[in-house]
């Protein structure tokens, strides 16, 4: 529906341009009009000057003769019925009408948006009211943490700092963050929420302020997987992309089977091995099965390896078609969703991989904003929509 609103509007304006250039209409020289009667003062001020003898009879004669002709020449040109057209413009506005809508469509077909749905009016006064009532209640709670004479319970800090982070305030999360940063019950998951906050207000870029709060994560604990994700990016910016491979892979390495934050290094690490012309690793290297999953048997894997290419293709088809059954009746399972998608993607099926995808960036609103799941559900949603 709303493309024929488009075409028509479109057609509407070009018509508009259009239909008046085609007809041609001829405007008579104002120039012509005026031009006899300006002759005829000056012969009548000749023959004033001739009356009070301010010239001779000669000069007034000649005068007189050389305005008559002009008169004459004028005349001709009158009834000749040479006029004056409104050409001027007519062509770069042919040539408007036609490439600016030409234009307009093709931006709008790179760029635009059409399958995404219309949201009703009432849902969008749902949506600010919701929105407004979260605004609302943070202020509050920053008011109650401000106004305690302790500085307010380090907890509150934390929880107003991720919601600041969901509703996009950076800028505001990191300040929470750091109220609890300087005080000793500072966990390292305090210092990588820190580092992520001041990540995101600065568009991705590590800062040297970010990279103290990330140093300071990795010390409180080495296994924190936020701390290292956040500390291979400031390696990578500062152009030691291979200590930063050599990081991501060695963290993949301790693992003790699979976690969620190993798809976020994984996506890193073929990042920077892009970069460093490496080839690039698969989580099944090492997560073979996924937590919770229903994964292969070793049985399977073996009997996978004996069978043709086609078989091989229908048996990997079965897997996922059970792991996307097992999904929609466990549908919170965000760790499967990622799997699921991932699965997708590998198989080369973009549309299933963004559903997958979409379906797991519901699920997270409940984790913590340091939680590398994020990323991978931004990055990968970037990638496939491309």
């Amino acid at each position: 529906m709303i493309f024929a609103w488009m075409v028509l509007l479109t057609v509407l304006s070009v018509g508009f341009v259009v239909f008046p250039l085609l007809w041609q209409r001829q405007v008579p020289s104002a120039a012509l009009d005026s031009t006899p009667a300006v002759l005829v003062d000056q012969l009548d001020e000749v023959q004033r000057d001739l009356d009070r003898r301010v010239i001779s009879t000669s000069e007034a004669a000649a005068a007189q003769q050389e305005i008559k002709r002009r008169i004459l020449a004028a005349a001709r040109r009158a009834t000749s019925g040479q006029v004056a057209d409104n050409t001027s413009g007519r062509g770069t506005l042919f040539l408007a009408a036609f490439f600016v809508p030409l234009v307009a469509v093709g931006y709008y077909a790179i760029m635009g948006s059409p399958e995404i749905s219309s949201l009703a009016y009432a849902d969008r006064q749902a949506e600010r009211a919701e929105q407004q009532k979260i605004t609302e209640l943070t202020d509050k709670l920053y008011a109650r943490l401000t106004s305690e004479p302790s500085g307010g319970a380090s907890e509150g800090w934390m929880l107003l700092g991720q919601t600041y982070y969901r509703m996009g305030d950076y800028t505001q999360a990191a300040a929470a963050f750091e109220s609890v940063a300087i005080r000793d019950d500072a966990t390292s998951a305090t210092f990588s929420m820190l580092a992520e906050a001041l990540v995101s207000a600065e568009q991705g870029i590590v800062t040297p302020r970010a990279e103290t709060a990330i140093d300071r994560a990795i010390a409180l604990d080495p296994s924190n997987p936020a701390g290292v994700f956040y500390k291979s990016m400031a390696l990578a910016q500062k152009g030691k992309e291979p200590a930063a491979h050599a990081l991501l892979l060695s963290h993949l390495e301790t693992a003790d089977g699979f976690a969620p934050w190993m798809e976020a290094f994984v996506a890193q690490a073929n990042q920077i091995a892009q970069t460093l012309g490496r080839d690039p690793i698969a989580l099944m290297d090492y997560a073979p099965m996924a937590s919770g999953g229903a994964g292969p048997t070793a049985e399977d894997i073996a009997a996978a390896g004996e069978m043709s290419a086609e078989d091989r293709g229908e048996f990997i088809r079965s897997m996922v078609n059970r792991l996307a059954e097992r999904l929609e009746e466990n549908p919170d399972d965000l760790d499967g969703w990622l799997q699921l998608a991932n699965a997708y993607k590998v198989l080369g099926e973009q549309k299933n991989a963004v559903s997958a995808y979409e379906r797991a960036s519901t699920l997270l609103s409940d984790l913590a904003p340091g939680d590398p799941r994020h990323r991978v559900v931004e990055q990968a949603l970037s990638e496939l929509k491309q």
